[in-house]
């Protein structure tokens, strides 16, 4: 057991426990220092906002009847199970890959935990300028989003180099 932790992109995993500790441990701090709708101005163009997104990103469906809750969370658990199936599949060798994979498990997990535990995503990282705001997002999104980058490049990467063999 101890040799498919080490040989293979699970060995990552710890990444997607601190992703979650980080993303859990900065809601928290939000749920009990910033009102609802509240915002703390940081910077002229940055907010931390308490805000609650019942949808998925940019409140995708955050107006239906309820639903939505299990069918996201039913998602993101489908989602993690297959991550982990291939941080289990990728080699000793590959570093990119397995570390893009245990960012989104991380914030899979994240967003997942506040579906089953509030019915809803805790939002609060605010960016805009003037009168125009990005949707709202959290730690887990931001993961998520450097983890599908970090994909991107690798496939880039990988398939560069694969004309050059």
């Amino acid at each position: 057991m101890l040799k498919l932790f080490k040989e293979t992109g699970l060995r990552f995993v710890w990444l997607a426990v601190v992703t979650f500790v980080v993303d859990q441990l900065t809601k928290n701090w939000v749920l009990d220092h910033i009102g609802l709708y509240q915002a703390k101005q940081i910077l002229p163009f940055f907010n931390l906002t308490h805000i609650y997104n019942y949808g998925a990103a940019f409140s995708f469906l955050g107006d239906a009847s309820g639903w939505q809750r299990w069918f996201f969370a039913l998602i993101a658990i489908v989602v993690s199970l297959v991550i982990l199936w291939w941080l289990k599949g990728t080699k000793r060798h590959q570093v990119m890959l397995p570390c893009a994979f245990s960012l989104i498990l991380g914030g899979a997990l994240g967003n997942l935990y506040d579906r089953l535990v509030y019915g809803y995503v805790v939002d609060f990282l605010d960016v805009y300028y003037q009168q125009w705001h990005w949707p709202a997002f959290n730690i887990a999104d931001s993961a998520i989003c450097v983890g599908a980058f970090l994909l991107i490049i690798d496939i880039l990467k990988n398939k560069e180099s694969a004309k050059h063999d």
